[in-house]
């Protein structure tokens, strides 16, 4: 019986020359609208035009348009006894069942709060205050959206995530282990994963460490923000260069420092001793300076000269990787004072962006009348490549564009050496 009304219901309106008429209906259901309209089809054909006379007995006015009565429609389906329930129940019953647009928004939303409400109870935002501003950004930037577009797909994801930012901080745990261990997989905080993705915001903001800036290496920055949060991603490859820094005798790196002033030597430490064996600084570091140059000659000379009675110096050697980072925060942390040297060129200047933006960090030497003097006494090769402004003294850059020459840190070494030399004995 219900076979052959619909049968019924198919010959009279389910034709392809009144589908128009039908999906016109269907999405005035799917808006919530009523079936109380005319619709019109601009352009119609001969034969949309003879099957709307036979549908409703009468032609329709001439021109192109073509304009049906919904209610007329209706009243049909009623009367005929193709469809006694009217054309809204017609709609489904040739084509399936009408989703109301709004009533589908307002379940994919609860989904989605759904998706986040496990994330934000997981998430101890009161002994982790850190996280509050992320969390409210990741809902409202709609990242994980991009990265997961079904909330069912999305809160598994977010359940995992759960799971890692619960397990931060780790205690120089390298990354594929430590993914194995609390993501399901040593690879799952691979760069480029959807987890990774957001698990590395939460690093950041629970370091309170900023995104890569211009100038500054992506890579590194993950390194950084990775290693702020006791997790090693390629913790042998980032080092720091230093001579000088005194700290204790019982911490591993401690010890290597510690020889190392004995010694009168450079050292080097990797991000894996900075991070698994930090050094524990000595009380009366707080307010001295902690020197910073770009280039390892200045160190390798202050190691000829000074020998073991060099003050602190650190070197970036080029581009400042994450171990370089990571120390000079916790110097920071331990009241250090970081003043920055590095050669007068664009490239010199990225790099004194970048710790002027990450750190307090004061220029040594560094800054338009330094160069002036520099400049005046041996001026440089020419400069080449893009031009960079220099956010802690802005006619530094100025001055610079203007003359057209570089000044390398070699060129200013027996300055530097000279401030060194007058600052041992720490």
């Amino acid at each position: 019986m219900v076979e052959a009304r619909d049968a019924r219901l198919t010959r009279l309106l389910g034709g392809p020359d009144l589908a128009w008429i039908v999906a016109r209906a269907r999405r005035r259901l799917e808006l919530g609208q009523a079936l109380d309209a005319t619709v019109t089809l601009p352009r119609a054909s001969a034969a949309e035009r003879r099957a709307v006379v036979r549908l409703l007995g009468r032609p329709p006015r001439a021109g192109q348009a073509l304009s049906v009565s919904l209610p007329a429609v209706d009243d049909l389906l009623r009367r005929s006894g193709a469809c006694s329930e009217g054309l809204a129940v017609a709609v489904t019953r040739l084509g399936g069942p009408v989703a109301v647009r709004a009533d589908v928004a307002a379940l994919r939303l609860a989904e989605w709060e759904r998706a986040f409400m496990g994330l934000a109870r997981s998430v101890d935002v009161a002994r982790r205050p850190e996280l509050t501003a992320w969390l409210a950004e990741l809902r409202a930037a709609g990242v994980v959206k991009r990265l997961e577009p079904d909330p069912r797909a999305a809160k598994a994801l977010l359940d995992r995530l759960a799971t890692v930012v619960g397990a931060l901080h780790a205690e120089g745990e390298q990354i594929g282990r430590f993914a194995a261990r609390v993501a399901g997989g040593a690879h799952a905080l691979d760069d480029g994963e959807p987890l990774a993705t957001l698990a590395l915001g939460a690093a950041r903001a629970l370091a309170g460490l900023p995104d890569a800036g211009a100038g500054e290496s992506p890579a590194q920055s993950r390194r950084e923000a990775w290693a702020a949060v006791g997790v090693l991603l390629d913790e042998l490859s980032s080092l720091v260069l230093c001579l000088g820094l005194r700290a204790d005798r019982v911490s591993a790196s401690g010890r290597i420092l510690a020889a190392a002033r004995d010694a009168g030597e450079p050292v080097t430490l990797t991000l894996r001793q900075l991070v698994r064996n930090p050094p524990r600084w000595p009380a009366d570091l707080r307010g001295r300076a902690v020197r910073v140059c770009e280039n390892p000659v200045v160190l390798a000379l202050a190691a000829d000269r000074l020998g073991s009675a060099c003050p602190p110096l650190v070197c970036t050697n080029g581009q400042p990787g994450a171990a370089v980072m990571v120390l000079l925060r916790a110097l920071v942390a331990a009241g250090a004072r970081v003043q920055h040297h590095g050669d007068f060129d664009w490239g010199g200047l990225r790099i004194g962006n970048v710790l002027h933006a990450r750190l307090p960090v004061e220029p040594w030497r560094f800054d338009s009348a330094a160069y002036a003097s520099a400049l005046a006494r041996q001026p440089g090769p020419p400069l080449r490549g893009p031009e960079v402004p220099s956010t802690w003294d802005p006619q530094l850059a100025t001055a610079m564009r203007r003359s057209g020459r570089a000044v390398e840190e070699e060129s200013v070494i027996d300055e530097l050496l000279g401030d060194l030399a007058s600052a041992s004995g720490w």
